[in-house]
């Protein structure tokens, strides 16, 4: 199994994980990375999170069979790391966030675009020559 087919999987994995959490236990899950426990009602929209985790910790798994056929999903999961890390640099320097709880996210958030975006499947000028439309 090359590198990219181990980061996707333990990517796929951590999304799961996630998923589960937020899931079974949101508000002590939160409680523990540090946050303010929100009143019990945020519980369903924390579910639906929870979904969309879970969806994308299934997908990565799916993904790492075949990286070079789902580039699309691994430029989306540098999207979704960047957006991480830019909402953990905002919260954390406005002080919404204390820099204990949000340090280790924003750690794996970075690794994560990094080695994503320089493990990634290319594709050479030959297989874009071949898959351009003629004029």
């Amino acid at each position: 199994m090359n590198k990219l087919k181990i980061l996707l999987t333990i990517i796929g994995i951590v999304q799961i994980v996630l998923g589960l959490l937020y899931l079974f236990i949101p508000m002590q899950f939160l409680n523990m990375n540090g946050h303010t426990v929100p009143a019990a009602d945020i519980a369903y929209p924390l579910a639906m999170l929870a979904a969309r985790f879970l969806a994308y910790g299934i997908g990565m798994l799916f993904i790492a069979r075949n990286p070079a056929d789902n580039i699309f999903w691994i430029y989306n999961m540098i999207f979704i790391q960047i957006v991480d890390l830019a909402a953990g640099i905002l919260y954390t320097a406005t002080g919404v966030v204390d820099w204990h709880f949000a340090l280790l996210p924003m750690v794996n958030a970075s690794i994560f675009i990094i080695l994503l975006w320089f493990w990634r499947p290319r594709i050479d000028e030959q297989a874009r020559r071949e898959v351009a439309p003629a004029d």
